[in-house]
């Protein structure tokens, strides 16, 4: 049977009232309790799960609305859920008052007061509140996060029309994950700072992507969220369109990383057009998309998080190195190989990235040979007759190297470095040497950028970390793989996109926020350092919706 009781007057977050039915479903002396406020869509949500008594009709939404399911009409059952409440909303109440001192507001005008710079107000309210709210913050031009759910369809819309109009966002309704100007927003991870930003129409995948990027040692600008409908063809990706300007005119951000569940095949196809009108490398993962090519201009394509993470460090890594090195557009790439490998995979690499076919003829170690760019295997036989193999004597490269100070045209020089057992002791030393020679004879006018790959490990008598910093220390540009390595120098002589000044949005490089509803999301922001007013709202005119109309028009 269900037994009953109303709480007046005492709002609390669902969160805490889902935790505090946990806790007292526990009891040995009940079989299950629910414990919801007293709004319309808790009241037919208790309807629907067999918690109703016709003791809620006299609920309002500030009221704490229990139900207990006993095998018994044991009336002590009442007197024992009602104390172990008030002992529960007791301990958050204390909980509360320790700690840092937090800024509270009951209304969002002294929100406003206590923290005049607020840009964002992030709301966890009962969603069939919350687009009220987000309206209000609009028409303070505020941005807004709503991670509420059950907000109508047509409420979305209107409010991210009335979002885009003003060169705002609205991040939801359902958005978990947010990551803005270093705050952490709702479900977050603290994650390095680094140059690629990250736009998700879904949370988790949000998380899952950050994650797989600081775990290979990279970091993010903004994680931007945009909630689950945002790509249907109803939406119509309005807010997937601002994330993409907001990130395009990021100046720290280089790299672009977008997330979507399944989107509507017209959406996807919009959001993919705005994608190559940025003069930045995106990584767009489509979940369930058919993929028909990897790269398309600018866009790289992934199909799962995990390549998506890998995709954008690769690309964070190369445009990070572009930053510190001069343009060579319109020359040649030269590549001198000691490993057969190696050198075939950078011709295959190449080939692909230029657009260009691969010969089968490699006739004395000429793995690729076209438009003047050149992959040379100097292990080919044709360069061990009667001499080493050039990994356990370079001096035929160190050679080659030092030619290419008269081949002015030749822009980048790509390169193996190869370590170990029967390897050279230094061979490192060698391509210094060659390089010093080649650049010694060019002019600031015609700059030779070399850049180096290197196969060893740790713990090989060269040590690997030593031959790097040997590279490095003679200007060579060392990347982690060849992939990253021909990306690269690929870049290097391509024309740049002309980058348009576009006008930044303020809530990128600084963020102050209310927070509606969930105090714990502010308790995480304050202690982030992130300004944070929290709003404890609760419904106006104790959810009479005919009296809250008549104080708003008074208002």
């Amino acid at each position: 049977m269900i037994q009953s009781f109303i709480k007046k007057g005492s709002f609390q977050d669902s969160v805490s009232l889902m935790l505090i039915s946990k806790k007292l479903s526990n009891l040995e002396e009940v079989d299950e309790v629910s414990v919801m406020m007293g709004t319309p869509a808790n009241k037919s949500l208790l309807v629907a799960t067999g918690f109703w008594s016709d003791t809620f009709n006299q609920a309002t939404p500030n009221d704490i609305c229990v139900a207990i399911k006993t095998h018994d009409d044991a009336s002590d059952a009442i007197d024992l859920i009602r104390s172990q409440l008030e002992e529960a909303l007791k301990n958050i109440a204390q909980q509360q008052q320790g700690g840092s001192k937090l800024l509270k507001a009951r209304r969002l005008a002294t929100a406003n007061r206590k923290l005049p710079d607020a840009n964002l107000v992030l709301i966890s309210i009962a969603g069939e509140y919350a687009a009220e709210l987000a309206e209000q913050a609009l028409d303070e031009n505020k941005n807004v996060m709503i991670f509420s759910d059950n907000v109508s369809l047509e409420d979305e819309i209107r409010l991210k029309k009335s979002a885009a109009a003003k060169d705002l966002i609205v991040m939801g309704p359902d958005c978990g994950t947010a990551i803005i100007a270093g705050a952490p927003l709702a479900f977050s991870n603290v994650i390095p700072k680094g140059n690629i930003g990250v736009i998700g129409a879904s949370g988790t995948g949000i998380q899952e992507v950050i994650s797989q990027i600081a775990l290979l040692n990279q970091g993010i600008t903004q994680a931007i969220g945009l909630g689950g409908r945002d790509l249907s063809q109803a939406v119509g990706g309005i807010s997937a369109l601002t994330a993409l300007t907001m990130l395009a005119a990021d100046k720290q951000t280089q790299v672009i990383t977008f997330i979507s569940k399944p989107p509507a095949e017209s959406v996807r196809i919009k959001v993919i057009n705005a994608m190559k009108q940025i003069a930045k490398p995106i990584v767009a993962l489509f979940l369930g998309s058919r993929i028909d090519k990897r790269q398309d201009d600018n866009i790289f394509f992934a199909s799962t998080l995990d390549e998506a993470a890998r995709l954008a460090c690769l690309l964070a890594k190369v445009e990070s190195a572009m930053s510190t090195l001069p343009s060579v557009d319109h020359q040649t790439i030269m590549g001198l190989y000691t490993g057969g490998t190696l050198a075939s995979e950078a011709a295959m690499l190449l080939a692909n990235q230029l657009n260009l076919l691969l010969s089968d003829n490699h006739d004395k170690g000429i793995m690729f040979d076209q438009q003047g760019h050149k992959i040379i295997d100097l292990g080919d036989d044709f360069y061990t007759v009667g001499r080493p193999h050039s990994m356990i004597d370079p001096s035929i490269r160190e050679h080659a190297i030092a030619q290419l100070g008269e081949q002015t045209g030749v822009g980048v020089l790509l390169l193996d470095l190869v370590i170990g057992y029967g390897a050279n002791a230094n061979p490192a030393e060698s391509i210094i040497s060659g390089y010093n020679k080649a650049i010694a004879q060019r002019s600031s006018h015609h700059p030779l950028i070399a850049i180096a790959t290197v196969t060893g490990s740790e713990s090989d008598p060269q040590c690997r970390s030593k031959q790097i910093a040997a590279l490095q220390s003679a200007g060579i540009t060392v990347m982690d793989n060849l992939p990253e390595a021909i990306l690269l120098a690929t870049k290097l002589i391509t024309p740049a996109n002309k980058i348009d000044c576009l006008k930044p949005y303020p809530l990128l490089d600084h963020i102050s926020v209310i927070n509606a509803g969930l105090r714990s999301f502010a308790e995480d922001l304050q202690s982030s350092n992130i300004p944070v007013v929290h709003y404890q709202w609760a419904p106006i005119a104790g959810g009479n919706q005919k009296l809250a109309a008549i104080l708003k028009k008074l208002n």
